[in-house]
């Protein structure tokens, strides 16, 4: 089997088509995987991390404000995105894919667009329950829209072919076990608190995780692993300004970026992070109780909707960004760092949730609509 994968702009959009693409090579070995994203996107550095051929092509997204500055952005965000798809073409025919797979962002567009064109199988997969702009744009033309969550269907037109997937998740997610995690990461016994606001990272977040990290580095109560993000650069120095000693806190771990996310995941005894679909389906994945932090800056509020979906089974506290404080989150996560029991039921109330086997629900759309496709010629 040839296969692009394409997807980009953020880790939840290049997670699901790493996941995706592990599972194929477990089944095929020999199977030949090139994954098409932005250049100088994250994809750039963590598709080749992850071992498979990387091409890039030149797109950005569409400015929502209709000001003079955005209507002029538009009108190159058009002019590359007709030279993105030209590009994208160039690619497929030179690697001759027999499927496109489009997991979302908008380097997925011209990918898909310029396959559906030279009539290549396409299959596309939408990891949330209000879909993005992109995958309603490109549903009619793909053979298949895979859902994770049955509540985005509403949201397409209708006439596509639905398949209800659930969000895959990495293998080594599913196979990191915590004694293993643990000692790879030289942790002891201590509670280990796993944070993280994103990719670009999240300010408020970082701002209100910020006291109980330093509380830590001079107390040693609990071991923190802590992604500040892209854009939160600044947020080791205000550990410092409030007295966070990095020399001798070995208890502190705190990078731009969680590159080991199997590892630091498998390790956590509570998770503080977003609601976006990937990140709740990892953490159902491993049964990991979690402070939930939606973000509001999201299509029809859809990560306060994920986030719920836990509070209401009883498997994850959450604290909207209007009422997040250092002190309510400093309250939350030591309130349930400190009860067994109740980290013990949030976590068997989680992995009731889990959706194990999506990756194999997706490959098994992928080898249906190659059989189908297959088949049709035939004919």
């Amino acid at each position: 089997m040839k296969i692009i994968f394409a997807g980009g702009g953020t880790a939840g959009h290049i997670n699901p088509a790493l996941a995706i693409a592990g599972y194929v090579r477990q089944q095929q070995p020999d199977a030949e995987i090139l994954y098409i994203g932005c250049k100088g996107g994250m994809e750039e550095r963590l598709v080749p991390q992850a071992g498979y051929e990387f091409k890039g092509i030149v797109v950005q997204g569409f400015r929502r404000k209709l000001t003079p500055k955005g209507l002029a952005e538009n009108v190159v965000t058009i002019k590359k995105a007709i030279s993105a798809e030209m590009d994208a073409k160039t690619i497929i025919k030179q690697f001759k894919p027999d499927i496109c797979v489009g997991t979302g962002g908008y380097v997925s567009g011209p990918v898909i667009r310029a396959a559906a064109k030279l009539g290549i199988p396409t299959v596309i997969h939408e990891q949330n329950a209000f879909p993005g702009i992109t995958n309603k744009m490109l549903a009619k033309k793909a053979d298949r829209v895979m859902l994770a969550m049955p509540a985005a269907k509403k949201h397409f037109k209708s006439g596509c072919r639905f398949v209800e997937t659930g969000n895959p998740v990495r293998g080594e997610i599913l196979t990191v076990e915590k004694d293993e995690a643990r000692n790879q990461l030289g942790l002891d016994e201590r509670p280990v608190i796993l944070s993280f606001g994103g990719s670009l990272g999240a300010k408020i977040i970082n701002e209100s995780l910020a006291d109980i990290i330093a509380r830590s580095a001079k107390d040693g109560r609990y071991q923190h692993i802590h992604a500040y993000g892209q854009y939160g650069k600044w947020f080791p120095d205000l550990l410092k300004e409030k007295g966070a000693d990095f020399d001798n806190a070995k208890n502190l771990d705190i990078r731009e970026y969680i590159n080991n996310m199997p590892t630091c995941l498998a390790a956590a005894d509570v998770v503080v992070a977003r609601a976006g679909a990937i990140t709740l389906s990892e953490i159902q994945v491993k049964g990991k109780p979690s402070v939930l932090i939606p973000s509001p800056n999201v299509a029809e509020n859809h990560q306060y909707h994920n986030a719920m979906a836990l509070v209401e089974k009883n498997a994850a506290v959450m604290i909207e960004e209007k009422d997040l404080t250092p002190e309510k989150l400093t309250e939350e996560i030591d309130k349930l760092a400190s009860d067994p029991e109740r980290l013990e039921r949030y976590s068997e109330n989680a992995k009731k949730m889990a959706v194990n086997d999506a990756a194999k629900r997706i490959y098994l759309v992928i080898t249906d609509v190659l059989a189908e496709r297959s088949q049709g010629k035939k004919d």
